[in-house]
């Protein structure tokens, strides 16, 4: 297996190409980068020579955003899979994830990542992906995503297919804590029973994003700071599953790597607070 020998612990960041320089410079103090692993589908250039240099210093986790594992069309699957093997094979990161979404239609890949019909049929389907993606490339975590819309058709909540596909593939999640909030004012679904749903045992990776309010919908546009009633959420979130590898996104209107490197360290700070408190507690 092509897997990195380091495992991922700490706080990370997710590695933009607006920040190559910076970190090429002066390797800010972060536990570990995440990068999406389709930005480095190409053959050379720029953005790969960066990414190896930078992970002999850094654990890596490549995090796609396009193999649509939902999809009911099968038209890119597997040309997509065969694509981030080849990236996961050269960089050897230490976690590969993906989101639990669709992405295809017969002739026409939407890149974006489009909410699922919960139901039993679905699960069926997003679990005979992951049993093929994984045969491939070995476990990988599966992310909740944020949506506008559920389908009239759901049987099964969200917390519940991912822990139910976790449990029958062996795959991890990734839990973004910000979408838990996001689809809480969206859909009128509880955060904290979400968190409660997936056993902490799965969970490999937390992710935290600042997120957008519209007078009609909350959008996860990672273009902001973690918002206070996040960093509240994964304060509940660590004192229920303890520390684990927390990263900050940020996609839109991307500031200064300081800014970046502050927020990991908020999470840093927020968490060690829990534990010590628990801790004391004990």
């Amino acid at each position: 297996m092509f897997r990195e020998t380091r495992t991922l612990d700490g706080f990370g960041i997710g590695l933009r190409a607006c920040h190559y320089r910076d970190f090429l410079e002066h390797r800010p103090a972060v536990d570990w980068i995440e990068v999406h692993t389709e930005n480095y589908f190409g053959a050379g250039g720029w953005d790969l020579h960066v990414l190896d240099t930078l992970r002999a210093d850094y654990p890596l986790s490549l995090h796609g955003v396009g193999l649509g594992l939902g999809s009911a069309s099968n038209d890119h699957f597997a040309a997509h899979l065969q694509q981030v093997s080849r990236v996961a094979r050269r960089f050897k990161p230490a976690l590969i994830s993906e989101h639990l979404c669709w992405a295809a239609v017969p002739g026409r890949h939407l890149n974006d990542l489009l909410p699922m019909p919960l139901t039993s049929e679905a699960l069926e389907l997003v679990c005979t992906r992951v049993d093929q993606v994984q045969t491939m490339l070995g476990r990988i975590l599966l992310e909740n995503v944020s949506t506008h819309l559920r389908f009239a058709a759901d049987s099964i909540g969200e917390a519940e297919f991912l822990d139910a596909v976790a449990r029958r593939t062996g795959c991890g999640v990734l839990l973004d804590v910000n979408n838990l909030y996001v689809n809480q004012c969206n859909h009128g679904e509880d955060a904290h029973a979400a968190m409660a749903a997936i056993d902490g045992a799965l969970i490999g990776e937390i992710h935290l994003a600042g997120h957008l309010v519209t007078d009609d919908v909350v959008v996860d546009h990672h273009g902001a700071p973690v918002a206070d009633v996040v960093w509240q959420l994964y304060r509940d979130c660590v004192a229920r599953h303890g520390a684990l590898p927390t990263l900050i996104e940020w996609d839109t209107d991307i500031p200064a790597l300081s800014v970046l490197v502050a927020e990991a360290d908020r999470a840093r700070h927020i968490a060690g607070q829990v534990l010590a408190r628990e801790v004391v507690d004990a």
